[in-house]
């Protein structure tokens, strides 16, 4: 377990949670009263809004994002140790932490159409923030979640195959566009992050 303990610290991993709970319960708190669901979940259905819940699953994962690079990429490089079983398993189970923190915030919002929901969210935004870290280095992995929020939250509306592979986050349970958005996401940034490692 001893490599274990040093990987978490090297990652940030203690400071990386306590930033991904409180941010996520700062965005859970500041929910409008109108539209709430039983237990103060925001209703997100037919008639409501999506962009709270998926706003609080990305601020989880720039909180997390942050371990996706070492405190010396080059020791990283250089050590004797099997990196990409490592990094792939570190990205999953970041999304998978990610989804359950949002699933004991938002799950109360039935209309938010179950785990399913949350978890493709999780996938695609940590798939993304993966992919930031192997292409910028791990203290810019954020930007691609955060970019791709911001424009979904402004693109047009979802009519074609394009505008609802923009908007797979807000896309409701089911569409087929939002599910493989977020799996070749997933996919790729897990890969490319397990691969070559976050960019020096």
């Amino acid at each position: 377990m001893r490599w274990l303990t040093l990987y978490a610290r090297s990652r940030q991993v203690p400071a990386a949670f306590a930033a991904l709970v409180i941010g996520a319960v700062t965005v859970w708190a500041l929910a409008p009263s109108r539209g709430v669901g039983v237990g103060g979940g925001v209703r997100v259905g037919a008639g409501g809004d999506p962009r709270l819940a998926v706003l609080g699953m990305a601020v989880g994962v720039v909180a997390v994002s942050v371990g996706f690079g070492g405190q010396d990429v080059a020791l990283d490089r250089t050590a004797a140790v099997r990196w990409v079983p490592r990094r792939a398993a570190h990205v999953v189970l970041a999304g998978a932490v990610v989804a359950g923190v949002s699933w004991g915030l938002w799950a109360p919002a039935t209309e938010l159409g179950g785990a399913g929901v949350l978890v493709r969210a999780s996938a695609g935004l940590t798939g993304l923030a993966a992919l930031g870290a192997a292409l910028s280095g791990g203290q810019y992995a954020w930007t691609l979640p955060f970019g791709w929020l911001s424009f979904s939250f402004f693109a047009p509306p979802a009519t074609g195959t394009a505008t609802r592979v923009a908007s797979w986050m807000l896309l409701p349970p089911g569409a087929p566009a939002g599910t493989w958005t977020a799996l070749v996401l997933l996919v790729t940034g897990t890969s490319a992050y397990a691969l070559a490692g976050p960019r020096r």
